[in-house]
């Protein structure tokens, strides 16, 4: 049995959140919580909060022991890109792209 968490419209871009989820791929949850901890990347935050909530998703429905889980899946998609216009040179626009990420984060019992 597993616990899922989910964040929607996180607004950090793919690529930056796809580093920190590497990071904590596999890893058993009490050490990811200390790699997220001491990361320097703004969004380890989100990824800390969406681990502790998978975490009590797992106590609360499943009945799991915190103490064996550990983090079966981590994955990072597009969500819809914001677009902002900038003012250029002669009368121009710049186009400025805000990218969003959905993460989804899976508990497993060993």
């Amino acid at each position: 049995m597993s616990a899922l968490a989910r964040i929607r419209f996180l607004r950090v871009t793919p690529r930056k959140a796809m580093l920190v989820a590497a990071l904590i791929r596999g890893k058993k949850v009490q050490e990811a919580l200390d790699t997220l901890s001491f990361n320097k990347r703004y969004v380890a935050r989100d990824f800390k909060k969406l681990l502790q909530s998978a975490l009590a998703n797992a106590e609360q429905k499943g009945g799991m022991d915190p103490d064996n889980l550990f983090i079966k899946k981590v994955t990072v998609d597009r969500g819809p890109i914001h677009k902002r216009w900038r003012a250029r040179a002669r009368g121009m626009a710049g186009r400025i792209e805000k990218r969003t990420s959905h993460i989804t984060l899976e508990l497993d019992e060993k």
